[in-house]
């Protein structure tokens, strides 16, 4: 298999320091590399304007760091004419070889996956937010200082655009709810846990966190103007298909509150059931029966009943895929550089759990 990186022989790569942080980059373009070099031949130049041997010491040492400082924004100023290497996949390995050294962590994983614009997918948002979740849960500390600054960056926008958009905000109330009571525990045991940065960093971030709970608690949803068909001129046979796609039952019960023809279609015995079947096994069934008055089992209460002790299947537009060939992470879209001789029979979908314990040593 051939090497898909540099090898441990070479002498490394260039990196270039942006807005967005740190980026590595190819060699310059040949005309970039004719204005370096001439920036270059004015560090040998020394200017004399006296005898003192101290003096054109001095004179030479000043040359030089302004000639340095010259070509340091020489690079910045033409960023354009540089190609950046920025590539959407992660090659995921847990020890060192002789070829690469080192390992990958999940703050690097979450660096270079792009993040940052898939949550202005509509497909990819849902998956997004379900992993930052999990990374408030359980391994926020585990993130260096840079991945911290990219996560509150990604937070920043998803609240954003919830606040315009009024998408999914119980999505999002939960996952701020998750990460202020994470860092509560944090904060009051500083010196017992591990928290890269300063504890005023910590503290200032846990204040915005609550800001933004007061803004999603006062959002109110825009009343939308439209005079042609609505919802509620759907027959009733297309309300009920529409109800049996869903697969979270408070997106039933919140759609339910707009009409009460949709109450009485989301108070379906029988939706319940289903939505039941599909995320739970009859065993699961059996050690949490829930009996109503009538005798009849109530779906409905036995579906919040499993929840609280089984995991729900869960279901994205998009997901991040793991091709078990190369051992590359990538969005499916941008695709990776696959050396097997058919790549779809090696690519696994990773669930947002899944992608956490990929991270684990």
């Amino acid at each position: 298999m051939p090497f898909l990186g540099q090898d441990w022989r070479s002498p490394g790569w260039r990196w270039v320091k942006t807005a967005d942080g740190w980026k590595r980059c190819e060699p310059f373009s040949p005309a970039l590399e004719d204005g370096n070099s001439q920036l270059s031949d004015i560090s040998h130049t020394v200017i004399l304007t006296d005898d003192d041997d101290d003096e054109e010491i001095y004179r030479t040492e000043d040359c030089e760091f302004a000639t340095k400082k010259r070509k340091k924004d020489h690079c910045r100023n033409n960023t354009n004419s540089q190609c950046f290497y920025r590539e959407k996949w992660i090659y995921v390995h847990k020890e060192s070889t002789r070829e690469r050294h080192g390992y990958c962590t999940l703050g690097e994983a979450f660096n270079r996956l792009d993040f940052s614009s898939a949550v202005q997918d509509i497909r990819r948002f849902n998956y997004v937010v379900k992993l930052l979740q999990l990374i408030a849960k359980s391994q926020l500390t585990s993130l260096s200082g840079a991945a911290q600054k990219n996560y509150f960056n990604i937070l920043d926008k998803i609240v954003r655009k919830v606040l315009e958009d009024q998408y999914n905000p119980r999505l999002i109330k939960d996952l701020l709810q998750d990460l202020s009571s994470t860092l509560c525990i944090l904060i009051r045991g500083v010196g017992k846990s591990v928290l890269v940065g300063n504890i005023n960093i910590w503290i200032c971030r846990l204040e915005t966190i609550l800001v933004w709970q007061q803004q999603l608690k006062n959002l109110q949803m825009n009343k939308q103007v439209n005079n042609g068909l609505t919802l509620s001129d759907l027959p009733l046979h297309m309300l009920n298909n529409i109800l049996y796609r869903f697969s979270d039952g408070w997106d039933i019960i919140t759609l339910g509150q707009v009409t009460p023809t949709l109450y009485m279609l989301s108070e379906d015995r029988q939706l319940w059931k289903k939505l039941c079947q599909y995320h739970f096994a009859e065993k699961q069934f059996c050690r949490h029966l829930i009996l109503s008055e009538k005798g009849h089992i109530d779906w409905k209460l036995m579906y919040f009943a499993l929840q609280k002790y089984y995991p729900i299947k869960e279901q994205y537009g998009d997901t991040l895929h793991f091709c078990r060939h190369c051992s590359i992470l990538f969005w499916k879209d941008t695709g990776h550089p696959c050396t097997a001789s058919d790549p779809n029979t090696c690519l696994m979908p990773v669930s947002p759990q899944h992608f956490i314990d990929l991270f684990k040593f």
